[in-house]
């Protein structure tokens, strides 16, 4: 049902970096874009797309909001974590079981926006 994610961002060729570069392990590239929008894309189902707020106003993170991305491997979830880390991303909770069959890692991007990496089973 999903067909796209939009995230706000405050510095979109900041956001485009970090996006390009930590979603790249899901074989992400960028999809379409404009002057205040870059959607990414695997191919293989929705796109994350970030974007400068249509209104002029300051992005914000939503209470509760978070995306989540599913990886085909909990080794993929351990190294996309480390890389949106070291990209500048906070951590938000470390590679692990959550629940049975759910292994996820969380982070927020360089705008406070809230994300996990997830391998079901």
């Amino acid at each position: 049902m999903i067909g796209y994610v939009t995230l706000g961002v405050s510095d979109l060729e900041r956001a485009k970096s970090f996006y390009g570069t930590v979603l790249a392990p899901l074989g992400a590239k960028p999809a379409f874009g404009s002057d205040r929008m870059q959607g990414f894309s695997n191919g293989a189902g929705p796109m994350l797309s970030v974007c400068t707020p249509y209104d002029g106003e300051t992005p914000s993170p939503g209470n509760g909001t978070m995306v989540a991305l599913a990886a085909p491997s909990r080794e993929l979830v351990d190294e996309i974590h480390a890389l949106a880390l070291k990209t500048g991303a906070a951590d938000e909770g470390a590679p692990g079981i959550r629940i049975p069959n759910f292994y996820g890692a969380y982070f927020r991007d360089l705008d406070g926006n809230k994300l996990c990496v997830f391998k079901m089973g």
